[in-house]
């Protein structure tokens, strides 16, 4: 893709800091020369869109279609601004974070953001990938205004003083063709094995499963369970319930910092949501805790981890052995800590037995909430696991290691890809809307019809199968009155 592709033949100080060098024959001008703001209203029947960090902007309904989150607009919508096919909108509580993007779409937008309408000469499609690029977040984020991260503010009298770059016209529309068809190429790549982690992900649940509800033995007798979800379990087992056989502590650390807190890494939700085990290689957050809390909420080995709440319904519950301890390694806020009870339960067959979808379910229809589902410490308490003699705990454990490893190690490499890629995408974007990498040939060279999808086909491809799973950007401005 990037083989022909090789930098501009001579450059010149933009005498930008976060632009740096850009091609000599491009130019460098302040946002207020490249758009104008528009306070357009008076459209309540227009549909709502929705400005996030990482599609863009997005049509509200197929943003909420599948999703825990709610429609928080007001029902009177005619203050309401009106967007345009065309017009730049960004979310100025969030346009630090990315919350910036060109419309494809006639609609409205809450009166907390900001729409600005191009100039003549400028394609905001190319503005879009260069208002996206890391670079301009944090330049976002240098001319937002605010006490703390949580209310920053890019006021639109600051936007039009900060400076983009561009070329002349015919090049940003061939910019935006090239990294169009990359763009696709890589959503296409990245959706494959998305595809191929799901199906293992399957494959390695279904393992699982039969494990922890049937055993090793395939001739051993049955009884039933009592527990619609867990179905007939061996005749020997017990069904016992975690508040009977594991200790639970909920976790209030987070990262602020109280008079008389210590220095601590705190293991937090994406580290468990991310990794099935704890061990010294992850990357854990710095952050401040109390003794006593210190003392309470301290790691041990073989403890399991699970997520207390989430945006998404099916990620309660979710599951991690911690494998490595040390004196400073705290759990953090999110999450809860079950400690097994030595004489009747091994944290290696907890680990399994929470990754069983007939355990899992019971987490998610105990799970409650609006626009973030999270488990009481009763619904945590009451999740019935099955239960065989600790002999055959550790031997499930040991069976089940060998059968997921390679499984594990797979989805590992897969989703290592899928990040690589995205990564790779980015800088890409980033390298060509400023300048570091000419595609003017490459651009030339492209098929002059590449398939469509149609809009709202493409606005799900992206919600499903291309993007993180925890997007904080999800249309979070509040609704406020302008002066």
């Amino acid at each position: 893709m990037i083989q022909s592709i090789k930098p501009y033949p001579t450059y010149k100080d933009s005498g930008v800091v976060w632009l740096g060098d850009v091609p000599e024959h491009w130019e460098v001008s302040p946002n207020r020369a490249l758009f104008v703001e528009v306070k357009e209203r008076d459209h309540p029947e227009d549909q709502m869109l929705s400005v996030t960090i990482t599609k863009g902007v997005i049509p509200q309904r197929a943003l909420l279609a599948d999703s825990s989150k709610k429609d928080r607009s007001n029902q009177d919508k005619s203050a309401y601004k009106v967007v345009r096919p065309g017009d730049i909108v960004y979310n100025k509580m969030r346009a630090w974070q990315g919350a910036v993007g060109v419309s494809d779409y006639q609609g409205i937008v809450s009166p907390a953001y900001v729409v600005q309408r191009p100039r003549e000469g400028v394609d905001s499609r190319y503005f879009h990938h260069l208002l996206r690029t890391p670079a301009f977040a944090k330049e976002a984020e240098r001319w937002s205004y605010g006490i703390t991260s949580d209310m920053w503010s890019l006021r639109p009298e600051h936007f039009k003083m900060i400076y983009g770059c561009f070329p002349p016209l015919p090049e940003q529309a061939a910019i935006v063709s090239y990294l169009d068809h990359a763009d696709r190429r890589i959503r296409r790549y990245i959706r494959a094995k998305q595809k191929l982690i799901k199906l293992l992900e399957e494959q390695k649940q279904s393992i699982i499963h039969r494990a922890v509800t049937r055993g090793l033995d395939p001739n051993v007798r049955l009884k039933r369970s009592g527990v619609a979800s867990l179905g007939d379990v061996p005749e020997h087992w017990e069904v016992r319930r975690i508040r009977n056989i594991a200790e639970m502590r909920v976790s209030n650390i987070d990262k602020h910092t109280k008079d008389g807190e210590e220095p601590v890494r705190l293991c937090n939700y994406v580290d468990v949501y991310k990794n099935e085990r704890i061990t010294e290689n992850l990357s854990f957050m710095r952050a401040t805790a109390l003794p006593a809390e210190i003392k309470r909420f301290h790691l041990e080995s073989r403890d399991v981890l699970i997520t207390k709440d989430s945006e998404v319904w099916n990620d309660i519950g979710v599951p991690g052995l911690v494998e490595y301890t040390a004196p400073d390694l705290v759990c953090g806020y999110h999450l809860a800590i079950l400690r097994a009870r030595r004489d009747q339960l091994e944290g290696e067959y907890l680990l399994r037995a929470l990754q069983s979808p007939s355990v899992a379910y019971q987490f998610h229809v105990a799970a409650n909430g609006v626009t973030r589902y999270g488990l009481s410490h009763g619904a945590i308490k009451s999740v019935l696991v099955p239960l065989p003699p600790l002999s055959e705990q550790v031997a499930i454990a040991r069976d089940l290691d060998d059968k997921t490893a390679s499984i594990t190690a797979t989805i590992n490499r897969a989703q290592i890809e899928v990040d690589l890629l995205r990564e790779y995408r980015t800088r890409l974007i980033s390298d060509v809307v400023t300048g570091k990498l000419d595609v003017r040939e490459a651009a030339a060279r492209l098929p002059d019809k590449i398939a469509e999808l149609d809009p709202l086909e493409e606005v799900k491809a992206l919600v499903e199968g291309d993007e993180e799973t925890e997007d904080a950007g999800l249309d979070a401005a509040p609704e406020e009155v302008e002066t």
